[in-house]
C-alpha cells in the first residue's frame, strides 16, 4: 500500500523547545516579508510537551528574542530564581562551597519544561503552523540524488511479528524543501543521518548523562520559593560524574532530580538506585518529609557541548537543539541554547529562500550564523570543563576552578572525549553495589516510579527495543558485565530471567519512558531504540 504524501516548505521533526521556536521563527520571518510559507511540526508524543523533561530553571534570552513581550503573552514562567546553593556531600554532611559563576540564576526562572513548550506550541498554532503530536516520524526519505526530501511517519497498527492487523493504517510521507531535526538527545532518525552523510567525521563522540527527575508536593513550611540546591559528591565515587537539582517553585511544588554521566565504569551502578539513595541525606530529605511525590521521570542529555558538536547540515536538512548536542552542562541549562540554534536555523533557511520558493539543496550558512552569535561564544568557552571530570572529581574542580578564573575559557587546548559505551569495565573487575530497599515513602521501586509516568503503548504492536544480534546479550553483556542493561535503565525494561534452559533477557516495553540510555550506553552497541506507533511513551504533567 502506497504512502499518501504531503508538501510543505519546512518539516520539523520534534516538538521541543528548538523545533517550536524554529517553526515560529519562520512564520514571523515570513509574515514581517509578505511571504507564505509552509511549515509543518511532528511530535511523536501523544501532545506537545509529554515527552519533556528538564529540571528546569530557565535562562529567558532566546525566549526574549522570540517574543519580547512573553510575558504579556502568558508564557508560563512565574517563579523567579532565588537564592542559589551549591553543596558538597559526604554521607552525613553537606558543605556549602561558592557557587561557581556559570550557576549564578539572577534573572532566571524556574518552570516546567513541558508546559513551556505546551504554550510555544499555542503561538507557534497562532502563526499557522501545522502542529502534529501523536506522530512519531520513524524513516527519513530521500530523493533519487540522495537528498533528504522529508519524513516519513510509522505505520499504525502492525501486529507483534512485524504483520498488518486488522486496524492497519499506512503512516504519511511529509515532503519538504528543508526538513530540521529536533528530536532531543540520541535521536533515531538522527544517528541515520550521522552514518550516512559522516556527519562525526570531525567531531568528538557526543556524551551523556542520565537525568531522573521526580516531582514532589510539599508540606507549605517546607517550601522555599525560587530556591535553587545544586550538589555534587555522595552518593557517587569521585571516579563517577554526576550531581542533583532541587528547585522550590509554583505552589509547593519541588523539582528534585539526579544525573549520572553514562561514561561511568562500574557495571553495578545504578542510576535510578543513586537518585534515591541520595534522596536519604540529611540536608535532602527533611523537605520531603509529610510531602507527596507526584511525578517521575527520565531521560539523556547530551553533555558533549563544543567539541561534540557535529556537522550540522546535508543536503536537504539540518540538526539543532539536544540533537545537536547545544547543552550548556556547566551552566546546567540546554533550553535557551536550543531555543536559539532552532531560531537561527530559520534564519539561515529564510534567507535561502528563492523568488521561486525553492530552497538550496543545504543551507550552509547555518553554521556560519551560529558561529557569529552568543551560543558559538558560550559553549566554547566551557568547552574542556565536562572533559576534566575524567579525571576524578576534585581534579576536575580544580582544574575548573583555573580554567574559569584565570584562562576564562581561552586556554589554548581542547580535550577530548570518548564514547560511553567503551568506558563500561568487565563485571569481575568491579565491587557489587548495595542499595536499600524502598521505604515507599521518600524512595521507591522502578514500577511504582514508571506508574507516575503515565507510560503506555498500544498492546501487541512490534517491540521498539531492537537487537542487532540476539545472541549478544548473553554471550557479552550477562557473561561479562552481568546484565548491566538491567541496572542502567530506570524504567525496569530489561530483566533477565532464569528459565530452565538458563538466563533469557526479557524486554518490557511497555515500560519505556523513551529516556534512550539503553542505545547509548549497552556496551557492545547492540540495543538500538526505534520510535514505538505515535502517542506512545510517558505522558509527563508539569514537568
Amino acid at each position: 500500500m502506497e504512502r499518501e504524501s504531503m508538501q510543505f516548505d519546512v518539516v520539523i521533526v520534534g516538538g521541543g523547545p528548538s523545533g517550536l521556536s524554529a517553526a515560529i521563527r519562520l512564520k514571523q520571518l515570513g509574515l514581517a516579508s509578505g511571504r507564505e510559507i509552509s511549515v509543518c511540526v511532528l511530535e511523536k508524543a501523544s501532545e506537545i510537551g509529554a515527552h519533556i523533561l528538564s529540571g528546569a530553571v530557565i535562562e529567558p534570552r532566546s525566549l526574549t528574542e522570540l517574543f519580547p513581550n512573553w510575558a504579556e503573552l502568558g508564557a508560563p514562567l512565574h517563579t523567579p530564581a532565588g537564592k542559589d546553593r551549591f553543596l558538597y556531600l559526604t554521607k552525613k554532611r553537606a558543605l556549602r562551597l561558592p557557587t561557581p559563576p556559570q550557576m549564578h540564576n539572577k534573572g532566571n526562572f524556574i518552570a516546567s519544561l513541558g508546559n513551556l513548550c505546551r504554550w510555544l506550541a499555542e503561538q507557534a498554532e497562532a502563526l499557522e503552523v501545522e502542529v502534529y503530536p501523536g506522530f512519531a516520524a520513524s524513516e527519513v526519505l530521500y530523493d533519487d540524488q540522495g537528498v533528504v526530501k522529508g519524513v516519513a511517519t510509522g505505520d499504525m497498527g502492525m501486529l507483534e511479528d512485524g504483520t498488518e492487523g486488522p486496524n492497519f493504517e499506512r503512516g504519511m510521507e511529509l515532503h519538504a524543501k528543508q526538513t530540521i531535526f529536533a528530536e532531543g538527545a540520541r535521536g533515531s532518525l538522527t544517528k541515520t543521518l550521522f552514518e550516512r552523510f559522516n556527519l562525526r567525521s570531525e567531531s568528538d563522540p557526543q556524551v551523556f548523562g542520565l537525568g531522573i527527575k521526580e516531582l514532589w508536593e510539599v508540606e507549605p513550611a517546607k517550601h522555599k520559593k525560587g530556591q535553587i540546591t545544586h550538589t555534587t559528591g555522595w552518593p557517587l565515587d569521585t571516579k563517577t560524574y554526576g550531581g542533583s537539582w532541587m528547585y522550590h517553585f509554583d505552589d509547593n511544588l519541588v523539582s528534585i532530580g539526579f544525573v549520572v554521566g553514562l561514561n561511568y565504569r562500574n557495571p553495578y551502578l545504578s542510576p535510578f538506585e543513586e537518585m534515591q539513595r541520595f534522596k536519604t541525606h540529611p540536608a535532602i530529605s527533611s523537605v520531603f518529609d509529610g510531602g507527596k511525590r507526584i511525578a517521575y521521570g527520565a531521560r539523556a542529555i547530551s553533555a558533549g557541548g563544543f567539541q561534540s558538536i557535529p556537522k550540522l547540515t546535508f543536503p536537504g536538512g539540518m540538526l539543532v537543539g539536544d540533537t545537536a548536542g547545544f547543552l550548556n552542562l556547566p551552566k546546567i541549562k540546554g533550553t535557551h541554547t536550543a531555543m536559539k540554534s532552532g531560531m537561527t536555523a530559520a534564519e539561515a533557511i529564510f534567507d535561502s529562500l528563492e523568488d521561486s520558493q525553492s530552497i538550496a539543496n543545504e543551507v550552509t550558512g547555518y553554521r556560519q550564523r551560529l558561529e557569529e552569535t552568543w551560543l558559538w561564544d558560550e559553549l566554547k568557552k566551557v568547552r574542556n570543563i565536562k572533559p576534566s571530570f575524567h579525571w576524578g572529581l576534585f581534579p576536575a574542580m580544580a582544574y575548573s576552578a583555573i580554567d574559569t578564573y584565570i584562562f576564562r575559557g581561552r586556554a589554548p587546548w581542547t580535550f577530548a572525549h570518548k564514547a560511553d559505551h567503551e568506558g563500561l569495565l568487565p563485571a569481575e573487575r568491579c565491587k557489587p553495589l548495595d542499595y536499600p530497599k524502598p521505604d515507599g515513602k521518600l524512595t521507591f521501586d522502578k514500577l511504582s516510579s514508571v506508574f507516575l509516568s503515565n507510560t503506555n503503548h498500544e498492546e501487541g504492536q512490534p517491540c521498539h527495543l531492537t537487537l542487532k544480534d540476539a545472541s549478544v546479550a548473553l554471550d557479552t553483556n550477562y557473561k561479562i558485565f552481568d546484565g548491566p542493561e538491567a541496572r542502567y535503565c530506570p524504567a525496569g525494561v530489561y530483566e533477565y530471567v532464569e528459565e530452565g534452559s538458563g538466563p533469557r533477557l526479557q524486554i518490557n516495553s511497555q515500560n519505556c519512558v523513551h529516556c534512550k540510555t539503553c542505545d547509548i550506553k549497552d556496551p557492545t552497541q547492540n540495543i538500538n531504540w526505534i520510535t514505538p506507533e505515535g502517542g506512545g511513551g510517558p505522558n509527563y504533567p508539569n514537568m
